[in-house]
């Protein structure tokens, strides 16, 4: 609907062919208003343009409210002002075209990462802000400067962020070496950010002195034992000091949106990246997983997931046209399922994992769209115990069982590294299509019509 409604507006007749149109709409998380104020933009040299007032009732999303069209000079723009508050976001208006710009707005205030522009954008904020995606939660820690790290510090950017903790010789010495690839090689929209697992030992400053032996360049962040800990819950990851700790990276886009769960070692290669750093050796289980390739998923994996967050749709529609690996495995009840027993009709294959917060909003939608399209959805769940996976459903309301890939060989077999991960299958056993990261319902819906009509 917004997207027909964005379209519309090119029936508006144009007094000045030089000019684009702004139009402005608002939605919220829960209904509200936005009190009357002036809507500004900045140009890329600093200085701020009015735009015009803007004011009016905010419907929760996916429901919006427009509040202003104008005619404007074409020009970039990186940020909006509303009243007092100043949210980043990339505006670009191009003569004889319409772009649309979504406040996201809570309790009067614009929501900190809450702004979108351009058709894809102002969807996706619809999606965010209704609630298909989960949102980061609030948190309050520091960097080893002492600077404040919080969701207002990532704003604007999408986010690589991993556990560790600068006593741990196993696998914290590959992730680093995977921070230093991803550093060439990032666009500046992108954040690395490592958080520790022992705030205790990792003050301030105690990051501060491994990132000058380490040569680490992004962003380190530690707290109170307290501020740690809530952070991590999210992840379902515990604190931990020395070389035992449960190894995870996730993605989080320039929203705050968690968008993929990583678990387990990154495979960084033998070469100059993991450089030996004196300050932190690698012990014999990290010199294990170096020679082995960890978990196989590495730098270009997360920087493939990176341009999947900032475009769902274009990734989503690609489809390898390759056979589906076959396997044969035990779900939650006991029965056993192979691939061969779909008996040639079109399916739906979702992996996922109890700690993997993007998996807990999708599925129940992923089950809804399947059953509308009369396409059979499997559950493959990477790792848990059937126990923790039965409780999971169970938990989301999902009444039917999961498979049990118990050592993520299937997984494997199907290019799974990140979670969730959904894959397409064809009548004939071909895959039609992949989604990395969650679903929303657009792209479901228009995947399982494409399986549907062949």
């Amino acid at each position: 609907m917004a997207v027909v409604a964005v379209v519309a507006l090119w029936g508006i007749p144009r007094t000045q062919s030089a000019t684009g149109t702004l139009v402005v709409t608002a939605a919220g998380r829960t209904a509200g208003s936005l009190p009357s104020a002036t809507l500004m933009v900045r140009q890329t040299d600093g200085s701020w343009s009015s735009v015009g007032t803007v004011s009016g009732v905010v419907p929760q999303a996916p429901k919006s409210n427009q509040l202003l069209t104008v005619q404007m000079q074409p020009g970039a723009y990186n940020a909006v002002r509303v009243g007092d508050d100043v949210q980043p976001v990339s505006v670009t208006i191009t003569a004889g075209q319409v772009e649309p710009l979504l406040l996201g707005v809570d309790s009067g205030h614009l929501i900190a990462g809450g702004v979108y522009a351009g058709n894809n954008d102002f969807n996706l904020g619809l999606g965010e802000l209704g609630g298909v995606f989960v949102s980061m939660p609030g948190f309050d820690l520091v960097d080893q400067s002492g600077h404040a790290f919080n969701i207002s510090s990532i704003a604007g950017k999408d986010v690589v962020v991993a556990a560790f903790h600068t006593t741990c010789h196993e696998t914290c010495p590959l992730y680093t070496a995977l921070y230093l690839q991803l550093a060439k090689r990032i666009p500046g929209t992108v954040m690395l950010v490592e958080v520790t697992t022992d705030p205790t030992t990792d003050t301030p400053a105690a990051l501060g002195d491994y990132a000058k032996k380490t040569g680490a360049s992004w962003t380190l962040a530690t707290g109170s034992t307290e501020q740690v800990a809530a952070f991590w819950k999210t992840f379902a990851v515990e604190l931990a000091s020395g070389d035992t700790h449960t190894s995870t990276l996730a993605l989080i886009d320039r929203h705050g949106y968690v968008r993929l769960v990583h678990r387990g070692v990154p495979s960084v290669g033998t070469g100059g990246a993991m450089a030996q750093h004196d300050h932190q050796p690698t012990g014999a289980q990290g010199l294990h997983e170096l020679a082995s390739g960890g978990d196989g998923w590495g730098a270009p994996d997360v920087l493939q997931e990176l341009l999947t967050i900032a475009g769902p749709e274009q990734a989503a529609a690609t489809g390898s046209g390759t056979k589906a690996p076959s396997f044969s495995l035990t779900a939650t009840d006991g029965a056993r399922l192979t691939l061969a027993d779909l008996n040639g009709k079109p399916a739906v294959i979702n992996f996922w994992a109890t700690y993997c917060p993007p998996c807990k909003t999708e599925m129940p939608l992923l089950q809804r769209v399947s059953a509308q399209y009369g396409v059979r959805l499997v559950l493959i769940n990477e790792g848990d115990g059937g126990q923790a996976a039965r409780s999971f459903l169970s938990g989301i309301g999902i009444h039917q069982g999961a498979l049990l890939d118990s050592d993520l060989s299937v997984g494997r077999a199907y290019g799974v590294s990140a979670l969730p991960v959904t894959v397409f299958i064809k009548g004939d056993g071909t895959i039609a299509g992949r989604q990395i990261g969650q679903l929303d319902e657009r792209v479901a819906a228009a995947q399982l019509s494409n399986l549907t009509t062949q």
